[in-house]
């Protein structure tokens, strides 16, 4: 056997010559970190929505954490939730788009972990999407065909109501460039 090595793209377009300046980002990082008050009223009903976090339309994701309270108090608890992306109404093409939804599971399918306290956090980014995703824009990730502008928020929508709803907190880690 002959001993190989292989190079990321980033790594590849940074050992070209000459350099190839890519879309690619080395650091940058940024993150978003909020809380919302759950109440029962809002976990009660299939279509439920939780506005958690607002990133850029331009947004590559690198990581979505969610922790949170039992919010499904029952012995067997039932609650599930999609998570995806909403318009924010802020930006350029987005006027008269406020809440409305980009794609409702783009990231997460009927996550369950609203059932019982997380406190070490429930990483989400990569549930519905595959990992070859890392490298697009929240706009892509949604399916749209170009970028609107603005702002999404990262959203959850109630697919399967709790079976006894409690009120609690939703928190939220988001890491994007």
């Amino acid at each position: 056997m002959t001993i190989s090595t292989v190079k990321s793209e980033l790594i590849t377009d940074i050992v070209a010559s000459p350099i190839v300046l890519g879309d690619k980002a080395i650091g940058g990082v940024k993150r978003v970190i909020d809380k919302i008050e759950v109440a029962t009223t809002s976990i009660d009903e299939i279509g439920d929505i939780i506005l958690l976090a607002p990133i850029p339309s331009n947004a590559k994701i690198g990581s979505i954490k969610i922790f949170n309270d039992d919010l499904d108090s029952n012995g067997a608890p039932a609650l599930a939730a999609n998570v995806g992306l909403y318009y924010s109404g802020k930006g350029n093409g987005q006027r008269g788009l406020a809440d409305t939804v980009v794609d409702a599971d783009c990231i997460a399918t009927a996550i369950t972990s609203l059932q019982a306290a997380v406190v070490l956090g429930s990483e989400v980014r990569f549930e519905a999407a595959n990992i070859t995703t890392i490298d697009m824009e929240a706009w892509e990730l949604g399916g749209l065909t170009t970028d609107p502008g603005g702002y999404f928020y990262i959203g959850l929508t109630i697919t399967t109501v709790a079976a006894t709803a409690a009120a609690g907190d939703i928190a939220i880690i988001v890491d994007y460039i």
